[in-house]
């Protein structure tokens, strides 16, 4: 992981995210949770999945081994935009052209989220880095991630959220929910309406996921925290050691070489997961016998079916 130095790549990849994330969030049905909004961790990079117009539809995919944001459309419609350093307006009109060329033209704010003093896309003429590398080491901890993630979220039979990756906060995420109802959450996040910030929240959850980091915050990190945060949870005992409580946050985090440097990378990272959950469910006493499952592969009858050895 080249995070001592690829930086300037995840601030690019981070603005490129939001301009097609929009895309998504303006032209989807709203599901809960903002849950329409996130991309997904793809065989190639990140990608938006369906975004319906009219009868027919796009998926935008940023392509992390070829270097290229590609629109395909169920009309049989295709363009590439190459990925490499430049501007952010650049993209952003090269996005619009090409929606534009493939007759399914769109209109998005322009000013990124969750970025203080964020500067509008259209406005944004800098020159910003992408180095091809380190966008790849970026997708590739995102596939591990994601796989780790997924099997974590299948052992809860309550309600969870997909595993995907929110282009506001860049971050990979999965959330678990207690079934009730949460305080109205205090919002007041940069460039974040707090109506959002509120339904979003609306319900008790523990939520754990992945961030490559910033500027000001260049270690790549795990996390795990719950809202509302239940008394006690900052000083409960944790897996591993390496784990540390960020009071400023609010949340538990490992971070990435933690993981990836240890003999069993999977193990270390799952029970991080799931002893920070479970710190958090026994204090806010959640109905775990009910919502939780020991076999995440599935139960008896569906791993003797005939199609798992086909």
């Amino acid at each position: 992981m080249p995070y001592d130095d690829w930086t300037d790549t995840i601030e690019t990849v981070h603005l490129w995210s939001q301009i097609v994330g929009k895309i998504r969030l303006g032209y989807s049905p709203w599901l809960n949770h903002s849950w329409s909004v996130p991309l997904y961790v793809s065989t190639r990079g990140l990608r938006t999945s369906v975004i319906p117009f009219g009868a027919d539809a796009a998926e935008l995919e940023f392509d992390f081994l070829d270097h290229e944001l590609r629109v395909h459309t169920t009309t049989g419609q295709q363009r590439a935009i190459a990925l490499k350093t430049g501007s952010v307006a650049a993209v952003y009109q090269h996005v619009l052209d090409a929606m534009t060329q493939v007759g399914m033209p769109v209109s998005i704010d322009p000013i990124p989220n969750e970025i203080a003093d964020a500067i509008a896309f259209d406005q944004d003429t800098a020159v910003r880095r992408y180095d091809p590398d380190h966008a790849h080491a970026l997708w590739q901890a995102l596939v591990q991630a994601d796989r780790v993630l997924t099997r974590f979220r299948a052992g809860f039979k309550g309600k969870a959220s997909p595993v995907h990756f929110f282009w506001g906060s860049f971050d990979l995420a999965t959330s678990r929910f207690s079934g009730r109802t949460a305080p109205p959450h205090p919002g007041g996040m940069p460039n974040f309406p707090d109506d959002v910030a509120r339904e979003a929240y609306s319900h008790e959850l523990t939520s754990a996921g992945f961030w490559p980091g910033n500027r000001d915050s260049p270690e790549p990190v795990f996390y795990s925290y719950a809202y509302p945060t239940p008394k006690g949870f900052s000083t409960a005992t944790v897996e591993p050691p390496e784990a540390r409580w960020l009071e400023d946050l609010g949340e538990f985090v490992l971070s990435y070489a933690a993981v990836a440097g240890g003999e069993d990378p999977d193990a270390t990272l799952e029970s991080f997961f799931d002893t920070t959950h479970a710190a958090a469910a026994e204090l806010g006493e959640w109905d775990r016998e009910n919502l939780e499952c020991d076999h995440p592969e599935g139960p008896d009858w569906w791993r003797t079916r005939p199609h798992q050895d086909s």
